[in-house]
């Protein structure tokens, strides 16, 4: 617009201050709020001075906009229940000072040293093993580096290990906390991608509406959100990969080069002491590690409550290992364990639930639970204060914990402060059009977005990063249809690339972190030369994760398909996949679904009731036909994807215009806006100057359409036409084909059931006709609830209903619900008659056919996914699909 130029300068000014603040070495807590708050101070100081407009030079709103969207980010990190996954933060980073602080973390290092050195390389593997295992119990980089770092590096250098493969494989292997769970960068990664879902969603629920003229987007084509819990599944496999790598990266060059990491002889003796020991050291981590991640990936626990379970067990393996030596080191743990053995078992033997209890079964399973809790308690309160007499070592983990904690949040509140300024100042728009206007599409923005975050990492914290960038770059991603990219994934991907920054020279954090702890033998050139392979295999690892969406997306794909709260399989966005799987059954066993279906057929349903008689009879035809439905649903899949060939480039191209042609028409409405509200005649004239400016620029982008566009869009359309009906009226084939089976077979289950009321019946008709007729009714309701329970009984209690308003009437009228009740047992013996004649001649039938069918074409019917097809579709989903045709 007409004052766009000042816009930049402020925003240029924003930038600069923010990196002027940084280099200066001012606290980042304070840099990025300051820096914000100084640059809307001088931007409403000179819109008032010199446009009499505190919002003038402000490209959305003003000052008073800025402050509350300053307020809004207060109260959402600090209120919102939503965004509780913050509160986890604190709990891992206790977890990982209290496992640093107790030496355990020494321990692991020293005896998984003296465990792999004996192999060639034995030493670093031993190191990058260890890595892992802190990764997986602190997340905190510096602390796991400087730990490996006063530890490791003598050892390694006094068995003559090569000084730029010692220091390499402890800087890497310190970096590993930034994405191997649980991290907190996948915590603040997962909540700022859970505010950036939702912005891209608006994003392409607006470029769906101006491509389509449709209001609603349907909900397979919208962006998918993630938690704290799935980033922490979804980086699972790729750290795996990546410690994987490491490790056969220093046994490969250990057997090509032995001198730079040779093998160490052990001088004690691996026997039954030794052996007892490594599980002593090894097996209590390896156990909180599978608590914590054990619980989330099973859904037993959310990550906060996980972060509790290893906050917990961190204090209680801290108990023991402050006292190691002494009389009674373990009573607290051995307590602990029992405890939790023992609540464990109670829970399976007993219904704990105290507002359910009926029984003296259930006051003993409480009792006992209680117990149970109050013994794990008293241990916890046991080890604590071990902890806190010991060394104060409790003081101390409390207080690094509520530092690094304070800092987290009060960074996060400053990015916040920050990112409301940028996108004040059109920042947000200027990006947007930077990364839309790129060749190459998603992968051309998304290679650039990975370049500036790794020179970024060079010089910034993560948490800075992501919580200054992600913001403003990750709506941008997730809204491009065209990658139809996971948050997840997204959120991965940044976390390896932060971690892989954490590590270039000059300014890589984990370089400064072991510098300052190596001794002076170890010049700083090797250390950059030592870092320079494992930067290589990163970016292998970082390559393999983004060629292979499913290493991130199958493990929260299955979680979420496999739990009590699983979509269920009508849930738009599982069809796709669905029809994918029955296809492939249909390939392999449709000889005999088809021969179970002409048996079906076979069966006499003549004195089932009209209605369902005829649902079932239809039903067998119906499913006869599913499969040619389907096999339309592939022939015209494959014909639209033969017509996108030749249609993709000329989309791409249209629409790209027309999100031009968008900006333009959105700058003229603000441009109108500005003018009318301004006084200044040569402030008017110089608007409408700019308004016919971008009018031109839109005549100017019409004319650039393709000739052949509005043909082409045509016949594409069809074809996509084509295929939503053949999958519309495969859909609907197949729910019409098994409903009328899976309403069958609940009747005649409640057959026994149905049978259970003739005596309440026929006690109801003598109650008729000597009951008070108020009492009567309001016992004929009961009844007709009880019978409600049962499948098909709905001609039963349809009778029972007038016999309930006959005896409710302002006069009630007993021989009219006397015929109305003599109806009701009448069609309770017609029903409980087919009944009984299907169960012994129908039912068995029925069974063998819904086993052969209801994986197949019941599929879409049943209220959650079998396991077989949950896992497939979890692996089917777990890819990208390239929706953007569809918009």
């Amino acid at each position: 617009n007409g004052n766009r130029p000042m816009e930049i300068y402020f925003l240029l000014l924003l930038v600069i201050l923010m990196s002027a603040a940084l280099a200066s070495g001012y606290p980042v807590a304070f840099a990025l709020p300051g820096s914000a708050i100084l640059t809307i101070g001088a931007a409403t100081l000179c819109g008032w001075l010199f446009a009499g407009d505190a919002g003038a030079y402000f490209a959305q709103g003003g000052p008073v906009e800025w402050l509350s969207a300053g307020v809004t980010n207060l109260r959402g990190v600090y209120w919102e229940v939503e965004r509780d996954t913050l509160i986890a933060i604190p709990l891992f980073v206790f977890m990982g000072i209290m496992l640093q602080r107790s030496k355990i973390a020494e321990d692991l290092l020293v005896t998984m040293a003296q465990l792999f050195g004996p192999i060639p390389g034995g030493l670093g593997i031993s190191v990058v093993f260890v890595g892992a295992l802190l990764a997986a119990t602190t997340g905190i980089v510096g602390a796991t580096v400087v730990a490996m770092g006063l530890i490791s590096l003598p050892a390694m250098l006094r068995n003559n290990y090569s000084h730029s493969l010692a220091t390499g494989t402890i800087a890497a292997s310190g970096t590993l906390g930034q994405i191997i769970p649980p991290s907190i960068v996948l915590i603040i990664l997962a909540d700022q991608l859970a505010s950036a879902v939702d912005q891209a969603s608006t994003l392409r629920k607006t470029d769906y509406k101006a491509a389509t003229g449709d209001f609603a987007l349907p909900s397979e084509f919208d962006v998918s959100s993630t938690s704290a819990g799935e980033m922490f599944l979804g980086a699972f496999i790729p750290g795996l990969v990546l410690v994987g790598i490491y490790m056969v990266y220093i046994l490969t060059l250990s057997l090509i080069r032995p001198k730079m990491a040779p093998a160490v002889a052990f001088e004690g003796t691996f026997d039954r002491k030794f052996a007892g020991r490594v599980l002593l050291i090894l097996v209590p981590p390896l156990a909180l590690i599978f608590l914590v991640l054990g619980s989330i990936i099973t859904g037993i626990a959310t990550v906060n409550q996980a972060g509790a379970i290893g906050a917990a067990g961190a204090l209680i393996m801290a108990g023991y290992r402050l006292k190691e030596g002494e009389k009674g080191a373990y009573t607290p743990t051995i307590l602990a364990v029992l405890s939790i053995v023992a609540i464990v078992v109670i829970i399976r033997t007993f219904d704990t639930n105290i507002r359910s209890i009926d029984s003296a079964s259930d006051v003993m399973g409480v009792t006992l639970a209680a117990i149970a809790v109050g013994i794990l308690s008293f241990s916890l309160v046991w080890s604590g204060w071990r902890a806190y007499k010991i060394e104060d070592t409790l003081r101390g983990v409390m207080v690094d914990t509520a530092k690094t904690t304070s800092l987290v949040f009060i960074i996060l509140l400053g990015a916040a402060m920050l990112t409301a300024a940028f996108r004040a100042f059109g920042g947000e728009e200027l990006v947007k059009e930077f990364l839309t206007g790129l060749p190459g599409g998603f992968w051309g923005q998304f290679f650039i977005v990975m370049l500036v975050i790794f020179i970024l990492g060079f010089f910034l914290d993560f948490i800075e990063i992501a919580v200054v960038v992600v913001p403003i770059v990750a709506p941008i991603l997730l809204a491009d249809p065209s990658a139809n990219i996971t948050a997840v994934w997204l959120g991965v991907m940044i976390g390896l690339n932060i971690q892989t920054s954490f590590l270039t020279p000059p300014f890589g954090f984990a370089l400064f972190y072991l510098r300052g702890v190596a001794p002076s033998v170890v010049r700083t050139i090797s250390m950059y030369k030592g870092v320079v392979a494992f930067i290589s295999l990163q970016l292998i690892a970082l390559v393999i994760v983004g060629l292979s969406p499913g290493m991130v997306n199958y493990l929260p794909n299955r979680l979420s398909l496999t739990s009590e709260t699983a979509p269920p399989p009508l849930n738009p966005r599982l069809q796709y996949c669905v029809e994918q799987y029955v296809h492939e059954r249909f390939q392999a066993d449709g000889d005999a679904i088809r021969t179970a279906i002409a048996d079906a057929s076979t069966q006499d349903v003549s004195y089932l009731p009209k209605k369902l008689q005829r649902s079932v009879t239809q039903s067998f035809a119906k499913a006869g036909e599913a499969f040619e439905l389907l096999d339309n649903v592939f022939a015209t899949e494959a014909a639209m994807n033969q017509g996108a060939i030749a249609y993709r480039p000329l989309h791409r191209q249209v629409r790209g215009i027309e999100r031009d042609i968008r900006r333009h028409e959105a700058e003229i409405e603000e441009l109108e806006t500005q003018k009318r509200r301004s006084r200044d005649d040569a402030e008017k004239e110089r608007l409408q100057a700019r308004i016919e400016k971008d009018k031109g620029e839109i005549e100017q982008l019409k004319t650039q359409m393709p000739a052949n566009w509005a043909d082409a869009r045509k016949a594409f359309t069809k074809l996509l036409d084509d295929y939503k009906k053949a999958r519309t009226a495969y859909q609907r084939n197949v729910d019409q084909a098994y409903a009328p089976i899976k309403e069958l077979t609940a009747v005649l289950a409640d057959t026994d059931k149905l049978a259970g009321f003739l005596e309440p019946l026929n006690a109801m008709k003598s109650r008729i006709s000597s009951g008070e007729p108020k009492a009567v009714a309001e016992e004929v309701q009961q009844l007709s609830r009880q019978i409600r329970t049962v499948e098909g009984a709905g001609a039963v209690r349809s009778e029972l209903s007038k016999v309930r308003r006959a005896m409710r009437a302002k006069t009630p009228d007993p021989a009219k619900a006397a015929e109305a009740i003599d109806k009701a047992i009448a069609a309770f013996t017609a029903e409980l008659e087919w009944r009984k004649k299907a169960e012994a001649a129908l039912k068995p039938a029925i069974a063998r056919y819904d086993v052969v069918i209801r994986d197949t074409i019941g599929l879409r019917q049943l209220s959650r996914l079998p396991e077989e097809q949950a896992l497939y579709i979890a692996g089917c989903n777990a890819g990208h699909r390239d929706i953007s045709l569809n918009f």
